[in-house]
């Protein structure tokens, strides 16, 4: 696997955002008026340090708008309903990353109806069909799912860089499979149902032998037979939660026509704002080894 400077990168922001607000104590950086400001300190390092390693000619960021109103909420008014929302320190960091982002001349993709994920899943369609080379960004399971030919999936953090095989050997399935694997087994995290009882073994088992979803349930009386541990209880499991099942799925899958990135998918690096990046500096009280290394990139 190798990322070249034309290899087009797709950030999901948000978690690098996230990371930073959890790991950078919010006392030790402060505006002029005492705000924290340790989300969008360690999110700029992030972008410092990516492009020094890449030197990405293309870059798009994603950032999360939709937390309760993407379509999804329309679909299963309960998705998401378990996580807490940002608190007010942390949502004003979010519009100060972007701030950054447009200083620095990348392009920046936020949407209220669809989230990071139909962002980067609407990108890697669009430069795809250039023919580009691409590189996901990110820590989550979910956007395996984008992965194709030499296609990575890199979570930059670990150091940790997955083609399709890749992906195979630790998720248990194939990228085009992963939608149906989290249909089956839920995800706590997004509030997803799933089966209840069958876990991460026992859906890729399925997969693995049925390929995908449609085909199981065309064929859903064979699980009795199946050598897996439990086959008869899956078996049930399976039959009882089918409308549960094709809910999750309709949750799980990534949408990759938002209408937002499809009028406007540049993701070309433009010069970098020197002005503008100064001014924000300055606002957030940012001193001169960050600067520089922003100049510089």
């Amino acid at each position: 696997m190798k990322i070249t400077p034309d290899t087009a990168m797709l950030v999901d922001s948000s978690i690098y955002i996230f990371r930073s607000w959890f790991s950078n104590d919010p006392e030790d950086f402060t505006d002029h008026q005492g705000q924290p400001t340790n989300a969008v300190y360690g999110y700029t390092g992030f972008l410092c340090t990516l492009l020094e390693q890449t030197r990405a000619k293309e870059i798009g960021l994603a950032f999360d708008e939709s937390l309760t109103t993407s379509f999804r909420n329309e679909i299963f008014p309960e998705y998401k309903a378990n996580r807490d929302p940002a608190p007010v320190e942390l949502k004003r960091q979010f519009a100060w990353c972007k701030e950054v982002a447009a200083a620095l001349g990348l392009a920046i993709f936020a949407d209220n109806r669809y989230e990071a994920d139909d962002l980067i899943g609407s990108l890697v369609r669009h430069h795809r069909g250039e023919g580009k080379h691409l590189c996901v960004v990110t820590a989550d399971k979910d956007l395996t799912q984008l992965i194709a030919g030499d296609d990575i999936w890199w979570d930059f953090a670990r150091r940790n860089m997955l083609d399709r095989e890749g992906i195979k050997n630790k998720f248990g399935v194939y990228p085009e499979q992963i939608a149906d694997f989290l249909a089956i087994t839920g995800d706590k995290v997004d509030n997803i149902p799933g089966v209840p009882g069958i876990g991460p073994k026992g859906a890729s088992a399925l997969l693995s032998h049925f390929g995908d979803l449609e085909n199981l349930y065309a064929r859903v009386d064979e699980i009795a037979f199946l050598s897996l541990r439990g086959a008869k209880s899956i078996h049930n499991k399976i039959k009882a939660n089918q409308e549960l099942v094709e809910l999750s799925r309709r949750l799980t899958g990534i949408y990759e026509l938002a209408e937002s990135v499809v009028a406007a998918p540049q993701i070309s690096r433009g010069e970098i704002n020197e002005e503008a990046l100064n001014a924000i500096f300055d606002k957030l009280n940012f001193g001169p080894m960050l600067r520089r290394r922003c100049l510089n990139l």
